[in-house]
């Protein structure tokens, strides 16, 4: 069994130490299409040389940023094939806005794992502070391993997010270049799922897919474009499931709801008959 669930549950990885620049930053941003109207001000607060504004995203590649390895799913009681394993869930929420530059370290823990029969699935939590102690984000993320399951854990939790019974108040297009996934590897996610043809297929993909986060991370702009008038300071969090493939040269439908004090967004492929991509989406601005 590929799951010792007595070591993993609770375990804590080795700590991670890092730092990241205004050049890391730009390099992200561009990643996810920022610059394709580059002569708009509001857009080019993503790439200042000096300063550039950080979506909240960035918290998820700010620790590997400067990879050039594929990633290995190994921890503490668990090893498992990187084929089989695709990202479940993503949650970011930031204690203020990112600065541009800055050195941090991040601690992760082994929360939760949950037997779905098929399938594991494994939650990890990431605390990270600035050197002086100052809290920076907090992270939670899940990771679904197809055929690791059956190994007598509980099912766990089944939350959704419901979408509104009524019109969007907003919706934005998001176009995917065919090189999206390409690019998104220079911010140090080097799976071969992402780039090698080959590898897509053995995973059961027709060709490379986009990184789930390139996603997220594309809606999070997205919405932060649209309806927090470009103001990346003031998303404070984004949490979201990975419904569906992704692939480049797509397009991404957005649909944006205001409920109370947070936002709602539904995202699908078109052309696909709005296959969905991500669910469960929930942003809360400061």
């Amino acid at each position: 069994m590929s799951i010792d669930l007595d070591t993993a549950l609770g375990a804590e990885l080795p700590r991670q130490r890092f730092s990241w620049t205004p050049n890391d930053v730009q390099t992200y941003h561009l990643a996810l299409g920022a610059g394709s109207s580059p002569l708009e001000g509001r857009e080019l607060r993503y790439l200042d040389d000096a300063k550039p504004q950080v979506l909240p995203t960035f918290a998820t590649v700010a620790a590997t940023f400067h990879s050039t390895e594929a990633p290995r799913v190994r921890f503490p009681g668990i090893d498992i094939d990187l084929a089989k394993v695709v990202h479940g869930s993503q949650e970011i929420e930031t204690y203020a806005p990112i600065p541009a530059s800055g050195e941090a370290e991040t601690v992760t823990r082994i929360t939760e794992i949950w037997d779905k029969g098929s399938a594991a699935v494994i939650v990890q939590e990431m605390i990270t502070t600035a050197l002086d102690g100052t809290a920076l984000w907090r992270a939670r993320s899940s990771i679904f391993a197809r055929g690791e399951g059956g190994f007598g854990g509980e099912r766990g939790p089944s939350t959704k997010v419901a979408l509104p019974n009524r019109v969007a108040d907003a919706e934005v297009s998001i176009p995917i270049l065919p090189q999206q996934a390409l690019m998104y590897r220079m911010c140090g996610d080097r799976n071969p799922l992402h780039s090698d043809p080959e590898f897509a297929r053995a995973a059961g993909f027709p060709k490379p897919i986009l990184h789930g986060l390139c996603t997220y991370s594309m809606v999070a702009k997205a919405v932060t474009d649209t309806v927090l008038d470009g103001d990346a300071d003031a998303m404070r969090s984004i949490a979201a499931r990975f419904a569906g493939v992704v692939y480049p040269g797509e397009d991404l439908a957005c649909r944006i709801w205001h409920e109370g004090d947070h936002h709602i967004v539904g995202v699908t492929v078109p052309g696909r008959e709005d296959a969905p991509a991500l669910a469960d989406v929930v942003i809360a601005a400061r």
